[in-house]
């Protein structure tokens, strides 16, 4: 079994304070192999933030993996949104913008999805999910994508979805991808797409971590026990005295064709 922890939307500058001690400890006992980190780890991407979500990443027991969100571009610098969109973000969190994590029986792709000329919307690169795809090709394993930005959501979003969303996911599914983590909503999801070409995916949105602006939901993470057909998901929900606490684990299997 491999457990990975998924948090999002952290937004350092609009964070609430009083959680970020119960959420380290909620990941310190949690032990996960890895945490994924679906991006905007920032609410303006100025250098105070990035410094105070780097010294929370750094307190971190397991490895870690992030992407950036849109929050994590500059939204009213348009200089510096248009010409330096990473600027901040590769100097405090990382140059790799697209990581991969790799482990026996698990590989984790990044997909950049942050985007300065649709700053809200995000954008799909092909040559990312080429890399993905071939990444993939013969892998014995679970075969996880995180990006920052949904595949797909709710109805009654207000946000519009990424141009290309449905045929990238028909390319993921046919390559053979188990699970999509992202966040950008502030609302939890987690359900299988309707079935691809290639077989469904099982996508888990997280809420937000840490950020005052929540949604009509509360902060929350998620940790996934992969095994080898499929993974139990665990939804960890902050209660009125800040702890995290654990919901009813449900279990998916994957389909893979």
């Amino acid at each position: 079994m491999i457990r990975i922890a998924h948090i999002s939307d952290l937004h350092f500058g609009t964070d609430d304070e009083t959680l970020i001690e119960p959420l380290q400890s909620a990941l310190r006992e949690a032990a996960p192999d890895v945490v994924a980190v679906s991006g905007d780890v920032t609410q303006r991407a100025r250098t105070h933030q990035f410094r105070a979500a780097r010294a929370f990443l750094d307190r971190l027991t397991a490895p870690w993996v992030c992407v950036p969100g849109n929050h994590d571009l500059p939204l009213y610098n348009l200089p510096a949104r248009l010409v330096w969109p990473y600027a901040g973000y590769r100097r405090h969190i990382g140059t790799d913008l697209a990581p991969t994590f790799r482990t026996d029986g698990l590989m984790l792709c990044g997909l950049n999805t942050a985007w300065p000329f649709a700053w809200q919307r995000g954008h799909l690169r092909d040559d990312q999910l080429e890399r993905i795809c071939e990444g993939f090709a013969g892998f014995d394993g679970a075969r996880i994508v995180m990006a920052h930005h949904p595949f797909s959501q709710s109805p009654e979003t207000n946000k519009e979805l990424m141009p290309g969303a449905g045929a990238a996911l028909d390319r993921l599914a046919a390559c053979g991808t188990d699970v999509i983590l992202t966040g950008h909503l502030h609302r939890w999801r987690a359900e299988p797409f309707v079935a691809r070409k290639g077989g469904s995916i099982l996508q888990v949105h997280v809420g937000t971590g840490l950020s005052t602006r929540l949604r009509g939901q509360d902060n929350d993470f998620a940790i996934l026990d992969v095994l080898r057909d499929g993974c139990n998901l665990t939804r960890m929900v902050a209660q009125a005295d800040g702890h995290f606490t654990p919901g009813q684990p449900s279990h998916y299997a994957f389909d893979r064709c």
